[in-house]
């Protein structure tokens, strides 16, 4: 396969899994402060602080409330990183592989696109809630990767979807985790009380595993979600599953053998795999959960930009990358 059109396939991925976590992201906020306003009203903040990009927003929009964060997270068309244009770039990386995509994949994608392009703050209360839009995301996404599974070939072109989704899938799940654990919670004595109760299901709902939670742990605490979330080996959205099935789709589509390495992407990921297969959660909420989902997203990046040299033939860092593809 082309380096070419391997990298757009990637990113093609990569961007459509970025979006629909971006919507998990807002929903969950939304859900928060509907089951308690008083509360929440004021954790709008936190989500654009993880963006990193709290600079920007502070300068276009000000003081973050809910209608001006979900206009950059979602319709920013001059931000890189909303819904909006993370959907442009995987569109227009799309639009470049047609030929080795199904043309269904390219329906789903150009639809889900112009689904969000046609909204509007104004039109979507008239026909929806907000809380419904963000579902029709999830939903239009996971439409797209089940469409990508059964009509491209699983050879090296779906190994690099996959590998792009479950990395940026990775990424979001750690950060989402990161976002309730350090700066959701308004006052430490709530620890432990009905309202950290309802923030951790909340949090399970915006994976889609608050039902699989409660079949294998029953009651919500602290320790067993971070379990779950980070460490689960079977849910498919937690951290342990997401970088053991990337892991083989990236020694599929180099040939070399599972728990070997040929490259530095394979040697960057591996090592990631064996830390996480011998981490504890004890070990992980004890060095600090905030300070374990930094040095993930490090470890992350390395990975990304591994692949981006090797397969690629880039040596710029994950963020330039994803510039200049959308860019493009």
């Amino acid at each position: 396969m082309l380096s070419r059109v391997a990298d757009s396939i990637y990113w093609m991925s990569r961007y459509v899994e970025r979006a629909e976590n971006l919507a998990r992201f807002v929903d969950v906020t939304l859900n928060l402060i509907l089951d308690q306003p008083s509360h929440f009203e004021s954790q709008w903040e936190p989500l654009v602080y993880t963006t990193g990009d709290q600079e920007y927003f502070e300068t276009r929009y000000g003081e973050a409330d809910g209608s001006k964060v979900i206009e950059f997270l979602v319709f920013d068309r001059d931000y890189e990183g909303s819904i909006i244009s993370c959907l442009n770039a995987a569109r227009e990386n799309a639009r470049t592989v047609r030929e080795a995509i199904s043309s269904e994949a390219w329906e789903q994608i150009n639809q889900f696109y112009h689904m969000v392009r046609g909204a509007s703050h104004r039109q979507q209360a008239e026909n929806q809630t907000e809380s419904e839009f963000f579902d029709a995301i999830r939903e239009q996404s996971q439409l797209f990767n089940g469409i990508l599974d059964a009509t491209l070939s699983h050879a090296s072109g779906w190994h690099f979807a996959n590998l792009g989704r479950l990395i940026e899938r990775a990424d979001k799940t750690s950060r989402i985790l990161d976002v309730k654990y350090y700066t959701l919670l308004p006052d430490p004595n709530d620890v432990g009380t009905t309202l950290d109760d309802l923030q951790w299901s909340s949090v399970l709902r915006s994976v889609s595993g608050f039902e699989t939670y409660r079949k294998q742990f029953h009651a919500i605490s602290v320790d067993k979600v971070v379990e779950f979330l980070v460490l689960d080996r079977h849910f498919p959205r937690a951290v342990q599953f997401c970088i053991n099935h990337a892991d083989e789709s990236l020694h599929a589509i180099s040939g070399s053998p599972l728990n070997t390495f040929q490259n530095l992407a394979e040697q960057r990921l591996g090592r990631l795999k064996s830390e996480l297969a011998y981490s504890d959660v004890q070990s992980i909420v004890n060095g600090g959960l905030h300070e374990f989902v930094d040095d993930l997203q490090v470890k992350l990046n390395e990975v990304g930009e591994a692949i981006a040299e090797i397969f690629f033939g880039r040596t710029t860092k994950v963020e330039s990358t994803q510039s200049q593809t959308q860019s493009n």
